[in-house]
């Protein structure tokens, strides 16, 4: 089963109860909620609800690595092989469009970068700046820089990353792909999709509600250890924001109000994605979750 929506939709609180009812094991399948040190802001599940059914693939990841869905694919095929072992139902749910369709369609079969070659182009990239980085891959790499904004500093960084340790350009890789975990015959999948202005009205107020439950402070042990900017869980929504209020350039309030509206703009990335990208996923208001749920899985 596959469980996918935008952030904040419910999506956690309905992985849980198919669980429950049938003695599967709920998979993590967000790119943020594998980081260890992001709980709160990421809004993982608490100790309890993990206590309450098996959850796999949560917080498993230091936030100094620089995670990909390629290492999510390795790590999701040892645990669905494990499910499957238990005969066991495995319920992949998150919100990474990518991470789903790497699950369901396959994935490009980039090799692992060396931290030397990653390295060095973190380092001229601080130096030279992202515009003179994205000349550099319209000679290296022209298709990719095509496709790329020439401010898209992650992006450009891990194009030329790709054809500096291999010496072949980014689109190459993807031709050549991993197959998919799941088949199209091997799933039902779910796009929870609530109302929109509800949806950001629950934003809005789950992120006061993370404030208050000590997201600052997560985000301030994270700060202390000085990572990388450009590292995945350095730009999980709340993070960016919540190091400026740290630094003393803007309020709590105004890190806050950033922060919300942040996370609309992701939502509403999300139903966008989901839509184009991953047609195969059937969208249900949440009021009619539970039962579009028993009529596939009794």
């Amino acid at each position: 089963m596959l469980i996918a929506g935008p952030t904040a939709s419910g999506k956690s609180a309905l992985a849980l109860a198919l669980a429950q009812r049938t003695g599967g094991v709920v998979i993590n399948t967000d790119s943020m909620q594998v980081y260890r040190d992001l709980r709160i802001i990421t809004a993982r599940p608490t100790a309890a609800e993990e206590a309450l059914v098996p959850h796999r693939l949560y917080g498993h990841v230091d936030a100094g690595v620089n995670f990909s869905a390629g290492a999510w694919v390795t790590d999701a095929a040892r645990v669905l092989g494990e499910a499957r072992a238990r005969r066991q139902l495995p319920i992949f749910i998150g919100g990474s469009g990518l991470y789903f369709k790497a699950l369901t369609r396959g994935l490009s079969a980039v090799p692992p970068i060396p931290p030397d070659v990653r390295d060095a182009v973190r380092a001229r990239l601080e130096q030279r700046g992202v515009e003179a980085l994205h000349a550099e891959l319209a000679q290296r790499d022209p298709v990719s820089a095509e496709r790329l904004k020439p401010r898209d500093r992650t992006r450009i960084a891990r194009a030329l990353e790709v054809v500096e340790a291999t010496g072949r350009p980014l689109p190459d890789w993807h031709r050549d792909g991993l197959p998919p975990l799941l088949p199209r015959s091997e799933f039902h999948a779910l796009f929870l999709a609530p109302d929109r202005e509800k949806l950001y009205a629950h934003i809005d107020a789950r992120f006061g509600a993370m404030l208050d439950a000590g997201a600052l402070d997560e985000v301030a042990a994270l700060a202390t250890r000085r990572l990388d900017p450009l590292l995945p869980a350095m730009k999980a929504h709340g993070v960016p924001v919540l190091i400026r209020h740290l630094k003393g350039e803007i309020s709590r309030e105004e890190a806050a109000e950033i922060g919300r509206a942040d996370t609309r703009h992701y939502a509403k990335r999300q139903f966008t994605w989901f839509r184009h990208q991953l047609p195969e996923f059937e969208w249900v208001e949440p009021e009619a979750a539970k039962g579009w749920l028993e009529s596939r899985i009794p």
